[in-house]
């Protein structure tokens, strides 16, 4: 019988750093900046490059949690545990989106960016306001149950709808483990698909630099650095709110399950980099998986904690989404009482569930929010518009760390976690999948 050859005892040699993904994407970052600022026009002819490379992960998203959540599940000897995990993510999501939403309510009252504005809404420019109000989804019961099924089974590949793949991908994960010996060939296939699969994705991630480049450098040819000025308040309360809320409360989070915020942060740097210049958390999801598998969480509370955060688990956009509302009523001269505010915050924790999946989403899910509460005009979201995009950056980093330490959490408490990967990974002296070079398989692989 064949024996496994054991890994080379010998050290990995890192790439020298200007090949490594996040020097090459900070210093594409750096230059987009420059060239908006100093060539506006023609920056903003290049937010095809930005477009173009979300358009690519988007691409292998589905594929990627197809593929984990089906072969995870399938491979579980007890199927109750994937209802076990599935509600203690939803448990951790409500817990945090909630503590997220009071946050930016506690700082909007206690900040006032917006008072003294006296803002009159007749004046303001609806037109561009009013297209995003028209997306908002359906917040009823029935209009989730519409978006999270699909009209077919393949429709959500289709689409590119990240709850909907979940959903398909849940059920085919549970089908295939019922069907016990029968569905072996079929797992093993579906294994087999995952590695070229993910090789996939690091190649597409070659292309992370150009893509950062294009959609910063749109960014600022577009809104200018001067754009934060007259709004710098509103902007910097929400990026130290945001920065608080990661580094206390997450931080709180991390010391307690024995992981520390600073390393994993460190840990996810290329992809942290890659979520600012693209302004979506999105483009780094099929990275974060691999990531946090590589470091110890088991492959099955990945495949279903990482999709289901991406849509429940949004702390940086509830940060924003009751800090902007608030933000609006003061400079509107809105007065709104405790119950008001309750109120908004009840709504703000539906729309952000029921707006989950769409392009522009913080912005939206605000537009939903305001829209069910007549009380603060859905006209003064002008006031914000301008803006948006430059807080859109720091909504899609909280949300990433938030997940990145959700499914930590929901592992440790499932007892899948191997600390010592974790120490590993977070210390750097694990393999990090970015680094790894493409490679045939060997004698050994093939055996």
């Amino acid at each position: 019988m064949l024996s496994t050859p054991p890994l080379s005892s010998s050290p990995v040699v890192k790439p020298p750093f200007y090949k490594q993904l996040y020097v090459q994407v900070l210093v594409a970052i750096t230059i987009g900046i420059l060239l908006g600022h100093f060539e506006p026009s023609y920056a903003t002819t290049l937010k095809p490059l930005g477009d173009a490379f979300i358009k690519l992960v988007k691409m292998i998203i589905a594929p990627v949690i197809f593929l984990t959540i089906v072969t995870g599940i399938a491979g579980m000897t007890h199927l109750k545990a994937v209802g076990r995990v599935f509600g203690k993510a939803m448990a951790y999501f409500l817990f945090f989106s909630t503590l997220a939403l009071i946050v930016g309510m506690v700082v909007a009252n206690v900040v006032q960016p917006g008072a003294g504005m006296n803002v009159n809404v007749a004046e303001l420019d609806q037109k561009e306001v009013n297209s995003y109000v028209q997306k908002t989804h359906d917040l009823t019961l029935t209009g989730f149950l519409m978006d999270i099924i699909p009209k077919t089974l393949l429709s959500a590949f289709v689409d590119g709808n990240i709850l909907q793949t979940l959903f398909v991908a849940v059920l085919f994960g549970i089908a295939l483990a019922l069907v016990g010996e029968r569905g072996k060939p079929v797992q093993a296939l579906l294994e087999s698909l995952t590695a070229p699969v993910f090789r996939l994705v690091h190649i597409l991630m070659k292309a992370a630099p150009i893509g950062a480049f294009g959609a910063m450098a749109f960014t600022i040819g577009k809104y200018g650095l001067a754009v934060l000025v007259n709004l710098a308040w509103l902007v910097g309360s929400f990026y130290v709110t945001s920065l608080l809320f990661v580094l206390v409360i997450l931080g709180v989070v991390g010391k307690l399950c024995g992981f520390s915020i600073i390393k994993l942060i460190r840990y996810l740097k290329a992809e942290l980099l890659l979520v600012l210049g693209t302004s979506s958390s999105e483009s780094a999801l099929p990275s974060l998986m691999e990531k946090m598998e590589n470091a110890g969480c088991e492959k099955t509370v990945v495949g279903l904690v990482v999709p289901t955060g991406y849509s429940f688990n949004l702390d940086g956009t509830n940060i924003y989404m009751t800090l902007a509302a608030l933000f609006i009523a003061q400079a509107t001269n809105t007065d709104l009482t405790l119950g008001h505010q309750i109120t908004l915050l009840l709504v703000a924790m539906l729309s952000s569930k029921g707006a989950a999946g769409v392009t522009g989403a913080g912005f939206i899910t605000l537009a939903a929010t305001l829209s069910v509460v007549p009380e603060v005009p859905v006209a003064g979201m002008a006031l914000i518009l301008g803006v948006d995009r430059f807080m859109s950056e720091c909504r899609s980093l909280t949300n990433f760390i938030g997940n990145a330490v959700a499914t930590i959490v929901v592992s440790k408490w499932e007892n899948a976690l191997d600390q010592g990967a974790l120490d590993r990974a977070l210390s750097g002296t694990s393999v990090d999948p970015d680094d790894l070079p493409i490679r045939a398989a060997g004698p050994a692989e093939n055996a």
